[in-house]
Protein backbone atom coordinates (compact mmCIF):
# COMPACT_ATOMS: atom_id res chain seq x y z
CA UNK A 1 0.00 0.00 0.00
CA UNK A 2 1.30 3.47 -0.84
CA UNK A 3 1.95 6.12 1.74
CA UNK A 4 -1.12 7.75 3.19
CA UNK A 5 -1.54 10.97 5.12
CA UNK A 6 -2.34 10.87 8.82
CA UNK A 7 -5.66 12.68 8.41
CA UNK A 8 -7.76 9.68 7.41
CA UNK A 9 -5.98 7.46 9.93
CA UNK A 10 -6.71 9.79 12.84
CA UNK A 11 -10.28 10.54 11.83
CA UNK A 12 -10.99 6.81 11.71
CA UNK A 13 -9.36 6.39 15.12
CA UNK A 14 -11.49 9.22 16.50
CA UNK A 15 -14.66 7.72 15.07
CA UNK A 16 -13.95 4.19 16.32
CA UNK A 17 -12.40 4.99 19.70
CA UNK A 18 -8.81 3.86 19.38
CA UNK A 19 -5.45 5.56 18.81
CA UNK A 20 -2.85 5.12 16.10
CA UNK A 21 0.62 4.38 17.41
CA UNK A 22 3.27 6.83 16.18
CA UNK A 23 6.82 5.55 16.49
CA UNK A 24 10.05 7.51 16.15
CA UNK A 25 12.56 5.67 13.97
CA UNK A 26 16.33 6.15 13.95
CA UNK A 27 17.64 3.67 11.36
CA UNK A 28 16.68 1.05 8.80
CA UNK A 29 16.19 -1.69 11.39
CA UNK A 30 13.74 0.39 13.38
CA UNK A 31 11.76 1.21 10.24
CA UNK A 32 11.62 -2.49 9.39
CA UNK A 33 10.58 -3.38 12.94
CA UNK A 34 7.73 -0.86 13.08
CA UNK A 35 6.26 -1.88 9.73
CA UNK A 36 6.69 -5.60 10.49
CA UNK A 37 4.73 -5.13 13.72
CA UNK A 38 2.00 -3.25 11.85
CA UNK A 39 1.80 -6.01 9.25
CA UNK A 40 1.55 -8.73 11.88
CA UNK A 41 -1.26 -6.94 13.73
CA UNK A 42 -2.98 -5.51 10.64
CA UNK A 43 -2.64 -2.05 12.15
CA UNK A 44 -2.28 1.39 10.58
CA UNK A 45 1.00 2.99 11.60
CA UNK A 46 2.83 6.31 11.68
CA UNK A 47 6.61 6.57 11.60
CA UNK A 48 8.22 9.79 12.81
CA UNK A 49 11.54 11.61 12.69
CA UNK A 50 12.60 14.53 14.89
CA UNK A 51 14.82 17.45 13.85
CA UNK A 52 17.81 15.86 15.59
CA UNK A 53 17.27 12.56 13.77
CA UNK A 54 17.00 14.46 10.50
CA UNK A 55 20.22 16.28 11.34
CA UNK A 56 21.96 12.92 11.86
CA UNK A 57 21.16 11.84 8.29
CA UNK A 58 18.60 13.84 6.26
CA UNK A 59 14.92 14.04 5.45
CA UNK A 60 15.61 12.27 2.16
CA UNK A 61 17.32 9.30 3.83
CA UNK A 62 14.52 8.66 6.30
CA UNK A 63 11.79 9.34 3.76
CA UNK A 64 13.38 6.82 1.39
CA UNK A 65 13.56 4.16 4.12
CA UNK A 66 9.96 4.72 5.15
CA UNK A 67 8.78 4.84 1.54
CA UNK A 68 10.47 1.55 0.69
CA UNK A 69 8.90 -0.15 3.72
CA UNK A 70 5.50 1.49 3.26
CA UNK A 71 5.08 0.69 -0.41
CA UNK A 72 5.78 -2.98 0.27
CA UNK A 73 3.33 -3.10 3.17
CA UNK A 74 -0.31 -4.18 3.08
CA UNK A 75 -1.28 -1.71 5.82
CA UNK A 76 -1.53 2.10 5.74
CA UNK A 77 1.82 3.76 6.53
CA UNK A 78 2.47 7.46 7.09
CA UNK A 79 5.74 9.35 7.59
CA UNK A 80 5.51 12.32 9.95
CA UNK A 81 7.84 15.15 10.90
CA UNK A 82 7.77 15.19 14.70
CA UNK A 83 8.32 18.51 16.50
CA UNK A 84 9.17 20.50 13.38
CA UNK A 85 11.27 23.31 14.78
CA UNK A 86 10.87 25.91 12.03
CA UNK A 87 8.82 26.89 9.01
CA UNK A 88 11.84 26.11 6.83
CA UNK A 89 12.20 22.54 8.13
CA UNK A 90 8.47 21.95 7.74
CA UNK A 91 8.66 23.05 4.10
CA UNK A 92 11.70 20.86 3.46
CA UNK A 93 9.77 17.88 4.81
CA UNK A 94 6.77 18.77 2.65
CA UNK A 95 8.93 19.01 -0.48
CA UNK A 96 10.69 15.74 0.37
CA UNK A 97 7.36 13.92 0.43
CA UNK A 98 6.49 13.56 4.10
CA UNK A 99 2.80 12.76 4.42
CA UNK A 100 2.29 14.58 7.72
CA UNK A 101 3.93 17.61 9.32
CA UNK A 102 4.15 18.83 12.89
CA UNK A 103 5.11 22.43 13.55
CA UNK A 104 5.95 23.03 17.19
CA UNK A 105 5.51 26.66 18.15
CA UNK A 106 4.72 25.83 21.77
CA UNK A 107 7.87 27.56 23.01
CA UNK A 108 6.57 30.86 21.63
CA UNK A 109 3.81 33.04 23.04
CA UNK A 110 0.24 32.17 22.06
CA UNK A 111 -0.12 34.69 19.22
CA UNK A 112 3.24 33.73 17.67
CA UNK A 113 2.37 30.05 17.89
CA UNK A 114 -0.87 30.75 16.02
CA UNK A 115 0.89 32.79 13.31
CA UNK A 116 3.62 30.20 12.70
CA UNK A 117 1.21 27.29 12.72
CA UNK A 118 -1.24 28.94 10.33
CA UNK A 119 1.60 29.75 7.96
CA UNK A 120 2.54 26.05 7.82
CA UNK A 121 -1.11 24.95 7.47
CA UNK A 122 -1.64 27.35 4.55
CA UNK A 123 1.55 26.13 2.83
CA UNK A 124 0.62 22.45 3.23
CA UNK A 125 -3.02 22.85 2.20
CA UNK A 126 -2.50 22.67 -1.61
CA UNK A 127 -0.78 19.29 -1.17
CA UNK A 128 -3.47 18.15 1.30
CA UNK A 129 -0.80 17.30 3.86
CA UNK A 130 -2.21 17.46 7.41
CA UNK A 131 -0.52 19.54 10.09
CA UNK A 132 -0.19 18.79 13.80
CA UNK A 133 0.66 21.51 16.31
CA UNK A 134 1.23 21.73 20.05
CA UNK A 135 -0.39 24.03 22.57
CA UNK A 136 0.87 24.17 26.11
CA UNK A 137 4.29 22.60 26.49
CA UNK A 138 5.07 18.92 26.99
CA UNK A 139 7.91 18.88 29.53
CA UNK A 140 11.09 16.84 29.72
CA UNK A 141 14.14 16.64 27.48
CA UNK A 142 14.83 14.48 24.47
CA UNK A 143 17.54 15.17 21.88
CA UNK A 144 17.59 18.92 21.18
CA UNK A 145 14.03 19.30 22.49
CA UNK A 146 13.86 20.75 25.99
CA UNK A 147 10.36 21.30 27.36
CA UNK A 148 11.60 22.17 30.83
CA UNK A 149 8.94 21.64 33.46
CA UNK A 150 6.22 21.91 30.83
CA UNK A 151 3.00 23.91 30.82
CA UNK A 152 -0.56 22.60 30.63
CA UNK A 153 -2.89 23.21 27.69
CA UNK A 154 -5.68 25.66 28.48
CA UNK A 155 -9.01 24.38 27.05
CA UNK A 156 -10.28 27.84 26.10
CA UNK A 157 -7.02 28.65 24.33
CA UNK A 158 -7.17 25.26 22.58
CA UNK A 159 -10.53 26.11 21.04
CA UNK A 160 -9.28 29.47 19.76
CA UNK A 161 -6.02 27.96 18.54
CA UNK A 162 -7.74 25.26 16.48
CA UNK A 163 -10.22 27.72 14.98
CA UNK A 164 -7.56 30.26 13.99
CA UNK A 165 -4.96 27.83 12.61
CA UNK A 166 -7.00 25.17 10.81
CA UNK A 167 -4.75 22.35 12.03
CA UNK A 168 -5.72 18.70 11.54
CA UNK A 169 -4.62 17.47 14.98
CA UNK A 170 -3.57 19.00 18.30
CA UNK A 171 -0.88 17.77 20.68
CA UNK A 172 -1.97 18.55 24.23
CA UNK A 173 0.05 19.01 27.40
CA UNK A 174 -1.66 17.17 30.27
CA UNK A 175 1.29 16.10 32.40
CA UNK A 176 3.36 13.90 30.10
CA UNK A 177 7.05 14.52 29.40
CA UNK A 178 9.60 13.64 26.76
CA UNK A 179 12.40 11.24 27.62
CA UNK A 180 12.47 9.13 30.79
CA UNK A 181 10.24 9.87 33.78
CA UNK A 182 11.92 10.45 37.13
CA UNK A 183 8.81 9.23 38.97
CA UNK A 184 5.28 8.11 38.23
CA UNK A 185 3.60 10.71 36.00
CA UNK A 186 0.13 11.94 36.93
CA UNK A 187 -2.00 12.89 33.96
CA UNK A 188 -4.61 15.63 34.20
CA UNK A 189 -7.37 13.60 32.59
CA UNK A 190 -10.01 16.07 33.70
CA UNK A 191 -8.21 18.74 31.65
CA UNK A 192 -8.12 16.37 28.68
CA UNK A 193 -11.87 15.87 28.98
CA UNK A 194 -12.43 19.62 29.00
CA UNK A 195 -10.29 20.06 25.89
CA UNK A 196 -12.23 17.31 24.14
CA UNK A 197 -15.49 19.15 24.82
CA UNK A 198 -14.38 22.28 22.94
CA UNK A 199 -12.05 20.83 20.27
CA UNK A 200 -13.43 18.48 17.64
CA UNK A 201 -10.22 17.49 15.81
CA UNK A 202 -8.09 14.45 16.80
CA UNK A 203 -5.92 14.96 19.89
CA UNK A 204 -2.33 13.73 20.24
CA UNK A 205 -0.45 12.47 23.31
CA UNK A 206 3.31 13.08 23.36
CA UNK A 207 5.72 11.60 25.89
CA UNK A 208 4.00 8.21 26.20
CA UNK A 209 7.19 6.21 26.79
CA UNK A 210 7.03 5.14 30.42
CA UNK A 211 3.31 5.73 30.92
CA UNK A 212 1.30 2.83 32.31
CA UNK A 213 -0.94 0.94 29.92
CA UNK A 214 -3.96 2.05 31.92
CA UNK A 215 -2.96 5.72 31.63
CA UNK A 216 -2.68 5.42 27.86
CA UNK A 217 -6.02 3.62 27.60
CA UNK A 218 -7.78 6.22 29.78
CA UNK A 219 -6.41 9.07 27.66
CA UNK A 220 -7.70 7.34 24.52
CA UNK A 221 -11.17 7.05 26.05
CA UNK A 222 -11.10 10.82 26.54
CA UNK A 223 -10.20 11.68 22.96
CA UNK A 224 -6.54 10.90 22.25
CA UNK A 225 -6.28 9.53 18.70
CA UNK A 226 -2.49 9.39 18.23
CA UNK A 227 0.08 8.29 20.81
CA UNK A 228 3.79 9.02 20.34
CA UNK A 229 6.52 6.59 21.42
CA UNK A 230 10.23 7.40 21.05
CA UNK A 231 12.50 6.77 24.05
CA UNK A 232 11.20 3.23 24.60
CA UNK A 233 12.13 2.26 21.05
CA UNK A 234 15.67 3.54 21.48
CA UNK A 235 16.06 1.58 24.69
CA UNK A 236 14.64 -1.58 23.12
CA UNK A 237 16.97 -1.36 20.14
CA UNK A 238 20.02 -0.67 22.30
CA UNK A 239 19.17 -3.49 24.71
CA UNK A 240 18.95 -5.93 21.80
CA UNK A 241 22.37 -4.90 20.53
CA UNK A 242 23.88 -5.11 24.03
CA UNK A 243 22.45 -8.59 24.55
CA UNK A 244 23.91 -9.70 21.24
CA UNK A 245 27.40 -8.58 22.26
CA UNK A 246 26.96 -10.09 25.71
CA UNK A 247 26.38 -13.48 24.10
CA UNK A 248 29.02 -13.00 21.40
CA UNK A 249 31.60 -10.35 22.41
CA UNK A 250 33.58 -10.89 19.22
CA UNK A 251 30.60 -10.34 16.92
CA UNK A 252 31.45 -7.99 14.06
CA UNK A 253 28.65 -8.43 11.52
CA UNK A 254 26.28 -5.43 11.79
CA UNK A 255 23.47 -7.60 10.44
CA UNK A 256 23.67 -9.85 13.51
CA UNK A 257 23.34 -7.17 16.17
CA UNK A 258 21.04 -5.11 13.95
CA UNK A 259 18.70 -8.09 13.77
CA UNK A 260 18.70 -8.38 17.57
CA UNK A 261 17.82 -4.73 17.97
CA UNK A 262 15.16 -4.96 15.29
CA UNK A 263 13.39 -7.88 16.96
CA UNK A 264 13.34 -6.09 20.32
CA UNK A 265 11.76 -3.02 18.73
CA UNK A 266 9.20 -5.11 16.88
CA UNK A 267 8.00 -6.80 20.08
CA UNK A 268 7.75 -3.46 21.87
CA UNK A 269 5.75 -1.93 19.01
CA UNK A 270 3.38 -4.90 18.97
CA UNK A 271 2.74 -4.36 22.67
CA UNK A 272 2.15 -0.62 22.28
CA UNK A 273 -0.17 -1.09 19.30
CA UNK A 274 -2.33 -3.44 21.35
CA UNK A 275 -2.49 -0.90 24.17
CA UNK A 276 -3.56 1.76 21.66
CA UNK A 277 -6.21 -0.58 20.29
CA UNK A 278 -5.15 -0.09 16.66
CA UNK A 279 -4.53 -3.79 16.01
CA UNK A 280 -6.91 -5.13 13.38
CA UNK A 281 -7.92 -1.61 12.30
CA UNK A 282 -6.03 -1.45 8.98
Amino acid sequence: MSFVTTERLLLDAQKRGYAVGAFNVENMEMVQAVVAAAEELKAPVIMQTTPSTVKYASLAYFYSLAKAAGEAASVPVAIHLDHGSSFELAMQALRTGYTSIMIDGSHSVFEENIALTKRVVDACAPSKVPVEAELGKVGGKEDDLDGGSGGFTDPSEAKEFVEKTGISSLAVAIGTAHGLYAGVPKLDLERLGEIRKVVDIPLVLHGASGLSDDAVRESIKLGICKVNFATELRIAYSDGVKECFKKAPDAFDPKKYGEAGRENVKQLVINRMKVCGCDGKA
